[in-house]
């Protein structure tokens, strides 16, 4: 980024790398996973946990620094309610059984999204996890939870816009730059690849704003099979690409050799 927050181009052409710094995930398989094994869905989501738990430390030791997975959308809640209850209660267990794990292994953990909608409960552990984790350093692991693209942008647009109303910003000087520091992921890089599972082939209102430039891989492979194997295929995908943000091929070779 540059001091304004906004990514620039050349400044990402510069630090090119075949691993990416930052990967953002759509979990999507866990209950698809459970009818293919006569399980109830909720099975499927406790062995997607076991998942995050691979995905975290094959990160880890491939020096990837951001990890940003979508656990719980803003349309989620649709879902039946029975489905939705366990969801919570797999939620608040594994904020209770996961961070110290995560601390031990210099984790620091965040959650993006209207999270005031969980109840007190895990609204306050989740501020406990992230003061615990705040200082660490080897991976931020952040969870998309009750978050939605669009809303991202919007509650975004209202921070601007209550700044403008008491004169603090100039609404003909707003640009892109002005809108990232109020977005969800302020401070973060944005995606260098996308991953998402199950075999369906969008992004679901997931980071609108910040897959401007992502690399995007799709798999047929359910998020509880998705294992190390199928992260080191989708890296691999992922290296072989030549990335361009609005430049030709042939400036991007002569940045590389200059």
């Amino acid at each position: 980024m540059d001091k304004t927050g906004h990514n620039d181009p050349a400044a990402l052409l510069a630090a090119r790398s075949d691993i990416p710094c930052h990967v953002a995930v759509i979990m999507d398989g866990n209950g698809r996973w459970a009818k293919g094994h006569g399980l109830p869905r909720i099975a499927g989501h406790r062995k997607g946990v076991e998942r995050v738990r691979d995905m975290v430390s094959g990160c880890i030791e491939k020096g990837i620094k951001h990890l940003t997975l979508y656990a719980f959308s803003s349309e989620n809640w649709r879902r039946p309610p029975q489905e939705v209850q366990l969801l919570m209660d797999l939620f608040l267990s594994a904020l209770g059984n996961e961070i110290k794990k995560l601390h031990k292994n210099n984790v620091r953990f965040r959650v993006i999204g209207d999270s005031a909608r969980f109840g007190e409960k895990i609204t306050s552990r989740i501020r406990r996890a992230e003061t615990l984790t705040r200082e660490n350093q080897a991976l931020t692991l952040t969870i998309a939870a009750n978050y939605g693209g669009r809303w991202d942008i919007a509650q975004a647009c209202a921070q601007l816009a209550r700044r403008a109303k008491i004169g603090e910003i100039d609404p003909a000087a707003i640009t892109e730059a002005s809108i990232e520091p109020f977005l969800s992921l302020a401070g973060a890089p944005e995606p260098d690849l996308f991953i998402r599972t199950g075999g369906e082939q969008r992004v679901s209102n997931f980071l609108l704003w910040q897959l401007a430039y992502t690399e995007m891989y799709f798999t047929p492979v359910l998020w509880p099979d998705f294992d190390r194997a199928q992260f080191e295929q989708a890296l691999a995908s992922y290296a072989g690409r030549q990335r361009r943000f609005g430049l030709t091929g042939d400036q991007i070779e002569a940045a590389r050799h200059a």
